[in-house]
């Protein structure tokens, strides 16, 4: 394709995409083509020290950094002056807060999954601010975002809040600290994706709003400069790879996702299978809003020209499928409890809810928990395993009957479900989510789209491609499923899901 040639005019460049994710840290390298050369990863320990908090070491995510990259760049093969670029992808919302001087973090990275801040969002919903946090930030009141994390790391640590609004302290989004840390403290910026996951930004005006930093009582000091998909974000020390490397492109994990999965058109929507499932619909330069308490949020920010998304997010996906092993001793990994799901006997009625920290859009209930239900004398590990599954995918249907209401005309004739992550691995499950959702599902033959959409924004700031629409174009190929059962079982099978849901909804 035209991008194996940089503006430069030489040959044979490749980019680099840093993925900082929930429950591990990866770099790999891409040619100019969307083609993987190779890659490297470190597992993330996440720590739970009370019922629904999260927290993650943000000085081993930094060590973790270093070492992928200069490890994926070794088994390339290729040398420090053929890259082009580094692009970062990251969870989005899990938020540190460090000291501008040292360097230091003052507390332990608080994670997007954390519900510590449940009580302070329920105070503000009680207050009727709601309906003006949505119209600025185009979210919902909810622990999940970053904005009451950071305010409780201020309020918490001693002496934090003063340090904060003598500008003595830093905060940011996992992008930022990664940058921070890549340019030696040069360079404290994050994008507009993750920068719209915060709570704290207007999304019309595109900054930083007063309004909300008052709020949240968040002083500006702490914050990013706030700057496009595909940008100038510095470079990395020499020290690093053995050269400064310029960084060039930055997006949340799901928008990354988005761009990597070729979704730059109004109309076209994704969803990724990780430790969550996150769901984005592109909406273009409109932005919707939402009846169904979904999530309006950038979909990327290029050349200083905003598109939008709807997105619906769901807390627990891949974890329900860890959990099988954790909690219930299905040994042999996601591939065994696959396995075991598919012995499962048909028509067992038995309907698992994961819950476990609580359920987001289109519920955004903090307080629900997990629970199964239906189980019989003879419903065993099993059933439990294909209702967990099949959680995953009834899960992805709320969401799709949400958007479905918020933007009826994306759903036409030629509306199709493009599937990434690693429950997209599975043939199975991905039928099972045609079946239950009864959209064709795309499941593309490359799933780390994630890193590939930072690689894709990077090369777009290095000049490696000329426009989006070129850039969109290493979208790899992808199976269509459609689906495999009949009406009936559909319907039937959603009006349990929808019952057992009910039923666990405000349980603390």
């Amino acid at each position: 394709m035209a991008g194996e040639k940089t503006a430069s005019g030489k040959m044979g460049r490749v980019i680099l995409a840093l993925d900082q994710g929930t429950t591990s840290t990866r770099a790999i390298v891409f040619d100019t083509s969307g083609k993987p050369l190779a890659d490297a990863s470190r597992p993330l320990r996440q720590s739970y020290p009370a019922d629904g908090w999260v927290e993650h070491d943000a000085e081993e995510i930094w060590t973790a950094c270093q070492a992928v990259l200069r490890e994926a760049l070794s088994k390339s093969g290729r040398p420090v002056a053929d890259v082009a670029a580094i692009g970062i992808t990251n969870q989005r919302e899990t938020v540190v807060v460090w000291d501008r001087r040292t360097g230091r973090p003052i507390h332990p990275a608080i994670v997007w999954q954390d519900r510590r801040t449940a009580d302070v969002c329920e105070g503000l919903a009680r207050a009727g601010v709601e309906p003006r946090v949505s119209e600025v930030t185009g979210l919902l009141l909810d622990p999940y975002f970053s904005a009451t994390k950071i305010a409780w790391i201020l309020d918490k640590v001693p002496g934090a809040r003063a340090r904060a609004e003598a500008g003595e302290l830093l905060a940011g989004t996992m992008d930022t600290w990664c940058i921070w840390n890549l340019t030696g403290g040069a360079v404290h910026a994050t994008d507009a994706t993750n920068a719209s996951r915060t709570l704290l930004f207007d999304i019309q005006a595109q900054v930083w709003s007063a309004e909300m930093l008052e709020l949240f009582e968040v002083p500006g000091a702490l914050l990013p400069k706030v700057l496009d998909c595909a940008g100038d974000y510095g470079e990395t020390t020499a020290e690093l790879l053995g050269a400064a490397v310029p960084i060039r492109g930055v997006a949340g994990d799901q928008q990354a996702a988005l761009m990597g999965q070729g979704c730059i058109h109004p109309g076209e929507m994704k969803a990724t299978y990780g430790t969550g499932c996150f769901m984005l619909l592109n909406t273009g330069e409109s932005r919707p809003v939402s009846g169904a308490r979904l999530l309006t949020t950038v979909a990327a920010r290029v050349d200083g020209r905003t598109t939008y998304a709807l997105e619906g997010s769901i807390f627990v996906a891949g974890a329900a499928i860890q959990w099988l092993g954790e909690g219930l001793g299905i040994t042999g990994g996601p591939r065994a409890a696959e396995a075991l799901a598919r012995m499962a006997r048909p028509g067992n009625g038995v309907v698992v809810v994961p819950a476990f920290t609580g359920l987001g859009a289109p519920w955004w209930d903090a307080d629900a928990r997990g629970a199964i239900f239906g189980l019989t004398r003879d419903a065993g590990l099993a059933e439990i395993a294909a209702a967990t599954f099949d959680a995953c995918a009834l899960q992805t249907r709320d969401l799709v009957e949400a958007m479905q209401a918020d933007a009826p005309d994306a759903f036409g004739a030629e509306a199709e479900l493009r599937i990434d992550g690693g429950m997209s691995r599975s043939a199975w499950f991905s039928q099972r989510l045609a079946d239950l959702t009864n959209l064709p599902v795309c499941r593309v033959s490359y799933e780390e789209t994630t890193a590939l959409g930072a690689a894709l924004f990077a090369g777009l700031g290095a000049g490696v491609f000329a426009d989006l629409e070129e850039a969109a174009r290493a979208r790899p190929d992808g199976e269509r499923l459609v689906s495999s059962i009949d009406d009936h079982a559909r319907e039937s099978a959603y009006a349990r899901w929808l019952d057992a849901v009910s039923q666990v909804r405000g349980t603390v």
